[in-house]
């Protein structure tokens, strides 16, 4: 049982914004768990959670995996903007130019963006290719990434 319930609650703490130990609770009754504040809190130190600030504005629970990752991500992102010159689409290809020698660092940012689209990237001293699904994921890679790039 003890399994289960921590199972749920990192999935509720992943679909959900769970600010308090109170809230899990709840939800974990509501799903058939019948769990006093001491066990939760219990489980969220096994299972190591945190406590990170959402894109809301309010701080929920996550592990520190997620925070990992999402900081990894956000830093990668930032280095994404500061050496990318130039990104242009060819049927379902992208080609990003960028300063030299930095194309692994965008290809590596990419890649941490997990892109739905993108089938996978290849990248050069100052060049990076990607594979999309199609032409027009491509295109609207090219459009949002200028956007992002201004």
């Amino acid at each position: 049982m003890k399994f289960q319930r921590q199972a749920k609650i990192l999935e509720l703490i992943e679909t959900n914004e769970i600010e308090t130990q109170e809230e899990l609770s709840s939800r974990l009754r509501l799903l058939g768990y019948e769990t006093t504040q001491a066990t939760v809190s219990r489980d969220i130190k096994e299972l190591r959670l945190i406590k990170i600030l959402s894109p809301s504005g309010k701080y929920r629970y996550a592990t520190s995996a997620q925070e990992a990752e999402n900081s990894y991500a956000s830093r990668l992102q930032n280095i994404f903007r500061e050496c990318v010159t130039s990104v242009a689409a060819a049927q379902n290809l992208v080609v990003i130019k960028t300063f030299p020698a930095l194309a692994p660092a965008a290809a590596n940012a990419i890649d941490a963006m997990r892109l739905p689209n993108a089938l996978g990237s290849i990248s050069g001293d100052d060049t990076v290719f990607i594979a999309m699904k199609d032409n027009e994921s491509a295109v609207e890679f090219c459009e949002a990434t200028k956007k992002n790039l201004k």
